[in-house]
């Protein structure tokens, strides 16, 4: 019962440390963390967290990182010693989008944009835009940094009403709530 409280007060302790400073909490468990780095929301690490490095200038979603195969379960009984367990590298400048999956043994290269829902099962090279289930290839980098230098619009500074005022003009929409 004791040992089952300790473990409950642990927990609770790696969440606050987690909310403070997500960077900070991960180094503590082990994760090799770069510089210039930025976790928003929940990025989960699996039970060997001291199996992953992620490089400078990554920004990552709510997404999970895991090292083992679960799916070992299946042979438990006939090998009940056995597991499958691999690093994750992550290299520099990537951004991985919201609710990614990244499996284990995967390397990800520089410069790489993987995009939201994204399960990603092997290596990525250096460059590249993926996507999908599993992540592919979807463009050159450079491709995409042609589509939203034409797209973007320069918000970044922008209070949130002088953001949502420009944005309601801009798209020509209607005022629903004042």
């Amino acid at each position: 019962m004791i040992k089952k409280i300790v473990n409950i007060l642990v927990k609770l302790r790696y969440l606050i440390h987690y909310k403070l400073n997500p960077i900070k909490a991960a180094r503590k468990i082990g994760v090799i963390v770069g510089e210039n780095c930025r976790f928003v929301g929940k990025v989960g690490f699996s039970t060997e967290p001291y199996l992953i490095s992620i490089g400078n200038h990554v920004s990552i979603t709510n997404s999970s990182f895991i090292t083992h195969d679960g799916g070992i379960w299946v042979f438990r009984e006939e090998y009940p010693k056995l597991d499958v367990i691999k690093k994750i590298e992550i290299g520099n400048n990537v951004f991985i989008g919201d609710k990614c999956i990244i499996l284990p043994g995967v390397i990800i290269e520089d410069n790489i944009i993987i995009g939201a829902g994204s399960i990603v099962s092997k290596k990525l090279e250096s460059g590249w835009v993926y996507a999908g289930v599993p992540a592919k290839k979807i463009k050159r980098i450079e491709e995409y940094k042609d589509q939203v230098l034409l797209d973007g619009l320069e918000l970044k500074g922008f209070s949130y009403y002088k953001k949502k005022a420009f944005l309601i003009n801009h798209f020509k929409t209607k005022k629903i709530n004042k």
